[in-house]
């Protein structure tokens, strides 16, 4: 596993029986669970949500994200002007983000009722004992 963040490209065959999308260089032999989130509403932010130890991967299912993410520098007091990575994630195109453990994330839809799914390679149980949360008006560079 790639200790970058990265986004993965898929793509499409498609012949007389129909169409196959694929993201052949997503390899999911790490993931251990996965959950589904939801936005019906375009103005409400999501975020910061950072992990040490788990690495998580994003693929919107309906509309499209905007995915904010800040690699954490100091986990009791990160700098509050860190740099953001942002991307955004559509379900007209067949992608995964891959992010690496130490990051946080933060995101809104870009479209009513967009969801998207995450995949994760810890547990619950594990997934408890990392979970870094900072209000959403924490990093000044996502206004």
């Amino acid at each position: 596993m790639s200790n970058k963040v990265e986004l993965m490209q898929g793509g499409q065959h498609e012949d007389s029986r129909g169409t196959l999308y694929f993201v052949n260089e997503f390899d999911m032999s790490p993931v251990k669970r996965m959950y589904v989130i939801e936005h019906p509403n375009p103005e409400i932010r999501r975020g910061w949500r950072a992990h040490k130890l788990e690495h998580r991967w994003f693929h919107v299912l309906e509309g499209s994200f905007e995915v904010n993410l800040i690699e954490i520098d100091d986990w009791a007091n990160p700098s509050r002007d860190l740099v953001l990575k942002t991307f955004v994630l559509s379900a007209q195109k067949l992608e995964v983000l891959s992010v690496p453990k130490g990051y946080a994330s933060g995101f809104k839809a870009l479209q009513r009722n967009s969801k998207f799914i995450v995949y994760a390679d810890a547990l619950i149980e594990e997934a408890k004992n990392d979970d870094y949360q900072y209000p959403i008006e924490y990093f000044i560079n996502w206004r």
